[in-house]
């Protein structure tokens, strides 16, 4: 892990193996992303952005440790796992979901960032 992905959990250490287990997941997906780390989020990138952590507290009922976990589709996803969904732009809708357990890197999350990178890549 780079010092860039490290400084993000600077606070928030106990969130760190989660992000772990996610980076760890998609990088042996898709082992052509790039991370590039900023200030408030860690992307996980192809040519363009498909899915982005942040630890910054949104939502309501933030526990104690989670890391934000938000991507991109072309369709709204109805779940009670997204905890917050925006459309920016027209046929493009935006999902902001938790993650609070290693758990919760199950199929239907990875089926939605699946659909995130291909939606992406058709830009």
């Amino acid at each position: 892990m780079t010092a860039g992905e490290l400084e993000l959990f600077m606070g928030r250490e106990a969130a760190l193996p989660l992000y772990a287990a996610l980076r760890d997941t998609l990088l042996k997906l898709y082992p052509d992303t790039e991370l590039r780390p900023a200030r408030t989020q860690i992307t996980f990138r192809e040519r363009y952005g498909w899915a982005f952590v942040s630890t910054r507290r949104m939502g309501r009922g933030c526990p104690e440790v989670f890391i934000n976990l938000s991507f991109g589709l072309g369709r709204e996803v109805k779940s009670p796992r997204i905890f917050a969904a925006s459309e920016p732009y027209p046929g493009r809708w935006t999902h902001h979901t938790r993650i609070e357990r290693v758990e919760d890197i199950d199929a239907e999350l990875l089926g939605w960032l699946d659909e995130a990178r291909a939606f992406a890549l058709l830009k």
